[in-house]
């Protein structure tokens, strides 16, 4: 294991929390600048015995990607919902799918499931003890196969290919 690797177990991730500390408080006096680099080094630091295995991500452009495509996905499905709501509660097709996963990373699952929670309109209920099923409840389906797909290719997909196990 190198110094570097010790240092900063997940690189990553404190450059997020160091920015995010940043942003939360809304200022980058000296002693915020301070105190979010000693938080970003030391969380991933101590947590790292409980991170299951290195993470490695793939393709940057990949990740640029999804981002967008999860961004653009929230804006439309708030629309979609605001109508649904506004409209007879008996034009609704709530449903509860059965994704069948072909992501093992356990990262790239956790994420899956929030992508899902985070767009209006869906949320993940539950992963069978397998982990090679999420189910996700809808608000309204007109073909489940359809919305399977749609989130087999518009986020497991590219999730994919941004996890890979080192």
């Amino acid at each position: 294991m190198t110094n570097t690797f010790r240092l900063f177990p997940h690189p990553i991730l404190s450059i997020i929390l160091f920015l995010t500390w940043l942003m939360l408080n809304n200022t980058a006096s000296s002693g915020h600048l301070i105190l979010g680099a000693f938080l970003a080094l030391f969380i991933p630091w101590f947590t790292q015995r409980f991170w299951p295995e290195k993470v490695c991500l793939g393709k940057w452009r990949t990740i640029f990607q999804f981002s967008l495509i999860v961004g653009y996905d929230i804006i439309i499905s708030n629309i979609f919902v605001a109508r649904l709501i506004i409209g007879k509660n008996s034009s609704l097709k709530p449903r509860f799918l059965e994704i069948p996963l072909d992501i093992e990373h356990p990262l790239g699952i956790s994420i899956l499931a929030s992508t899902i929670s985070l767009t209006p309109g869906t949320v993940s209920a539950d992963l069978n003890l397998n982990r090679d099923i999420l189910i996700v409840h809808a608000l309204h389906v007109d073909n489940i196969e359809d919305e399977i797909a749609s989130i087999k290719e518009r986020y497991e997909k590219p999730l994919m290919e941004i996890f890979k196990i080192c």
